[in-house]
C-alpha cells in the first residue's frame, strides 16, 4: 500500500510538472519553479516606465526629485506619478508576446474614482474595466486584510494581484481619475516575455452595481458573456439595507443555452462564499455572556475578509467584502454565460424576505477573444460610497 500511494504521489507530480511546462514560464508555482526557462521578465514602475533592460532608475526628475536633491539619479527619484484630476495615465504598455505575473499598487484618493483598465492585443474596448479598490476587493474604500491566492492586501493600503494575464501582441493598463482632486499612484507591474500557447485565454473582469436593488429583482453579477471560457472568481461588496441575516439567497450560473433554470444552483450566499450559518460564531464578552457575530476569515479560495459594523452614530450600516476564488474548480462553459444571485432575508413568521440592499461585484473570467462589449459605466455619482 505504502509503495502504491507513492508511486500515486509520483505519477501526480509529473502529471502537474507536464500540465505547467507548456506555459513556458508564465505560470510558475512551487511544481515548476525549479524548471530552466527562456522567458524573459521585466517589470514596469515609475522608475522605469516601459519596463527596458538595464533602464530601472535612471530618472532625473519625479516625484521623489526633492527629497533625492543632495543624493543625485539612482536615489528614488520617480517612485510614484501624479494622475491630475480628469485625466488617464498609461500604467502599462507593453509590446509582443507574454503574460502579466504580478501588479502591486498603492493609490491615494477615492479607490472608487480611480479606474483600472486592461486592453489585450489591439482591442478597443476594454477587457477589464473596474474600481481599483473593488478590483482588489476594497469596495467600501477601507482597508480590511486580504490573504488569498490571487490577491493579497497588505498593511497599510498595499493591493497585490496574482492573477495570470497572458497576451500576444500587446497590452495596455490604464487608470482614469475621475475624481475633483488629483492622486498619487505607486505602481509595479511584473511580467514575462514569451510565447503563448494556442490554448490560452485572455483574462477579464468587469463591475457592476444596484443600489437599492428592486422589491424582488435579482441581482445580476455578470450576462452577455458569450464565447468558449472558464469563470474563476467573484468579489462582492454588500451593503445591507435592512436588520438580520441578510445572505439566504442562492447563486446560480446560466450557461450554454440555459433559460429559466440554470445548470448550477447554490444553496445560499454564506455557502457559495464557503461558509456557513450566517458566519456566526458563538463569543464571551468580559462579563461570560455568550453572544454570536460575524466572523471575518481569510483562505487561500474564499474568505469574508470585511465586516463593517457601524459606528451607532453617521456611520450606521452594516457593509461586508467577500471573496470566492474558483481555481481549483473554474466554472467552464463553450457557449455563454450568465451568472446571478438573490438577497434574501427572513421575515418575522419564518418566511423569505426579499431584500432591497446595495450591492457591487466584480466577476473574473478567461475566454478567447473578441468578448461582447461591457454595459456602459456608471457615472461617478452612481459608484459613490456615503
Amino acid at each position: 500500500m505504502k509503495k502504491l500511494l507513492l508511486s500515486s504521489s509520483a505519477l501526480l507530480l509529473t502529471l502537474s510538472l507536464l500540465a505547467q511546462q507548456k506555459f513556458n514560464g508564465i505560470d510558475v508555482n512551487l511544481s515548476n519553479i525549479f524548471r530552466l526557462s527562456d522567458a524573459k521578465t521585466r517589470s514596469i514602475s515609475p522608475e522605469n516606465f516601459n519596463g527596458e533592460k538595464g533602464k530601472g532608475g535612471m530618472a532625473t526628475t519625479g516625484t521623489g526629485a526633492g527629497p533625492s536633491r543632495d543624493l543625485g539619479q539612482g536615489w528614488k527619484v520617480s517612485p510614484s506619478v501624479r494622475i491630475k484630476a480628469k485625466t488617464t495615465f498609461t500604467v502599462a504598455e507593453i509590446d509582443g508576446s507574454g503574460a502579466i505575473q504580478h501588479i502591486w499598487m498603492t493609490p491615494t484618493g477615492n479607490w472608487r474614482y480611480s479606474i483600472l483598465r486592461f486592453y489585450w492585443d489591439d482591442e478597443k474596448e476594454a477587457s477589464v474595466e473596474c474600481p481599483v479598490g473593488d478590483f482588489f476587493g476594497m469596495g467600501w474604500g477601507q482597508y480590511a486584510k486580504l490573504t488569498s491566492l490571487a490577491v493579497n492586501v497588505n498593511p497599510g493600503s498595499a493591493f497585490n494581484c496574482y492573477w495570470p494575464m497572458p497576451f500576444r501582441k500587446k497590452c495596455r493598463i490604464t487608470m482614469e481619475n475621475i475624481a475633483d482632486e488629483d492622486m498619487i499612484l505607486y505602481y509595479q507591474v511584473d511580467y514575462v516575455l514569451t510565447e503563448v500557447p494556442a490554448d490560452a485565454a485572455y483574462f477579464h473582469a468587469q463591475y457592476r452595481r444596484t443600489n437599492p436593488l428592486p422589491y424582488k429583482g435579482v441581482y445580476t453579477l455578470v450576462d452577455g458573456i458569450k464565447g468558449k471560457g472558464q469563470y474563476v472568481g467573484t468579489y462582492m461588496a454588500w451593503g445591507v439595507h435592512n436588520n438580520g441575516w441578510w445572505g439566504e439567497g442562492e447563486i446560480k450560473f446560466f450557461m450554454d443555452g440555459d433559460t429559466e433554470f440554470p445548470t448550477i444552483c447554490g444553496t445560499g450566499t454564506e455557502d457559495y462564499f464557503c461558509g456557513s450559518y450566517d458566519f456566526d460564531t458563538r463569543v464571551k464578552n468580559a462579563a461570560g455572556v455568550e453572544r454570536t457575530e460575524y466572523t471575518e476569515f481569510n483562505t487561500p479560495y474564499a474568505g469574508l475578509h470585511q465586516v463593517i459594523r457601524g459606528d451607532g452614530h453617521y456611520q450606521v450600516m452594516q457593509r461586508f467584502g467577500l471573496y470566492r476564488w474558483h481555481i481549483a474548480d473554474p466554472i467552464r462553459f463553450d457557449k455563454d454565460l450568465k451568472v446571478t444571485i438573490q438577497a434574501l432575508s427572513w421575515r418575522n413568521d419564518g418566511r423569505y424576505l426579499p431584500l432591497q440592499d446595495d450591492i457591487a461585484s466584480v466577476v473574473f473570467w478567461y475566454q478567447a477573444d473578441p468578448h461582447t462589449p461591457f454595459p456602459k459605466f456608471p457615472e461617478k455619482d452612481k459608484l459613490e460610497v456615503n
